[in-house]
């Protein structure tokens, strides 16, 4: 945290993007999902009885939000993770090297996407950073277009919050220092004060 007990812009940013990347991976995971076991539910249950149509349609919406809920999930937090990771790598290369660069998002994209098809054994490993090195240049790109769009990268924010500070650091100092050399002008106006006081007498 800064001095303020602000967490840094990056770790915010990770955090949102985390969140709406799990936001999206639920609805496009939950919805299709949603949609087909409606569908099946209907299907399977052309012969059953029903009190009325209420019912029918209340128990298609169950089947329907069940796998929603559970396909949804899987989706989710696979999504939220990639995204999370992606944008945590990409953040750090941009910290570490102090510049935005595509090729930050290019690195971060194959990292992730390695460290999610590592599973497979090695094939897995190469085509997921391959897949994940082609998805992080567009995505770089993009995100470096819509900085560059909103005026001001988050690097040159950084920077340019980092000089501000200095710069009322320093005044701060600044003016600190002059009450000091105030304070000790007027200390030694009075300490001569009555030196000269005795002087006269003597």
């Amino acid at each position: 945290r800064s001095d303020q007990q602000q967490y840094p812009e990056e770790v915010v940013n990770i955090v949102k993007s985390a969140f709406t990347g799990g936001v999206v991976g639920w609805v496009y995971g939950g919805v299709p999902a949603f949609q087909q076991a409606r569908r099946a539910f209907i299907e399977r249950s052309q012969g059953e009885l029903f009190q009325n149509r209420a019912d029918a349609v209340q128990s298609a919406h169950r089947a329907g939000l069940r796998s929603f809920i559970r396909y949804g999930w899987r989706w989710s937090w696979r999504v939220a993770a990639f995204v999370a990771l992606f944008n945590s790598v990409s953040a750090s290369l941009s910290a570490y090297r102090n510049k935005t660069t595509i090729g930050n998002y290019a690195t971060a994209g194959g990292f992730t996407g390695a460290l999610f098809r590592m599973h497979l054994g090695l094939q897995g490993l190469v085509s997921g950073f391959i897949f994940g090195t082609a998805f992080g240049i567009p995505a770089g790109g993009l995100i470096i277009f819509i900085q560059n769009l909103a005026g001001e990268t988050l690097q040159e924010k950084r920077n340019r919050e980092r000089r501000e500070q200095y710069e009322q650091k320093l005044a701060e100092w600044q003016s600190r220092l002059s009450v000091t050399e105030v304070l000790g002008q007027m200390e030694s106006n009075t300490l001569e004060g009555p030196q000269m006081e005795i002087g006269k007498e003597s």
